[in-house]
């Protein structure tokens, strides 16, 4: 059988290696388990996402050229100032590519009351990162309540936080 006649079957095999070599996992679900990460934040201390198991937390997904992500920022550090004695923890995870050189600066005008560790690719594929802002609620089982790429709706958002402290206050 001459080549040719194999060059259709060989593209075919070939397309689907590829895609099965590149294919990247699937974000979390809501109602599924938050993936679970250890990084450092701006104040050298080591934050893990399932150390706050118990807590409502606010996950927000930004970076220092991002304007929606600026418009959010300070809804968040009101949120933490509003709600932390009732169990919510906001923690923020920077995507500049820079890392520290672009966070440290941002962080120091800003003053946000929460920590803020440095991301990666890898981090945020694990959440379903695609763009900015991502911003994700995370129940107090540390299961995801609610994943919102783009600008929050701030009241709809923030009656979304009081709904999540109420149920674990419930409990």
């Amino acid at each position: 059988m001459p080549f040719r006649a194999f060059t259709p079957l060989v593209f075919v095999a070939l397309c689907l290696l590829l895609t099965a070599c590149t294919h990247k996992p699937s974000p979390p679900s809501i109602g599924k388990p938050a993936p679970d990460f250890s990084l450092i934040d701006s104040s050298g201390t080591p934050i893990r996402l399932s150390a706050y198991k118990g807590k409502v937390i606010l996950l927000d997904f930004w970076a220092t050229w991002c304007g929606g992500c600026k418009l959010e920022i300070p809804w968040y550090v009101e949120f933490q100032n509003k709600y932390r004695d009732a169990g919510l923890s906001a923690s923020g995870v920077s995507m500049d590519a820079d890392g520290w050189k672009s966070a440290r600066p941002f962080l120091a005008e800003h003053k946000l009351n929460y920590p803020v560790v440095i991301g990666n690719d890898d981090l945020g594929e694990q959440f379903g990162l695609v763009n900015m802002p991502l911003t994700l609620l995370i129940d107090r089982n540390g299961n995801i309540a609610e994943s919102h790429a783009g600008v929050v709706d701030k009241d709809s958002f923030e009656a979304k936080i009081r709904s999540l402290l109420q149920e674990g206050a419930a409990k």
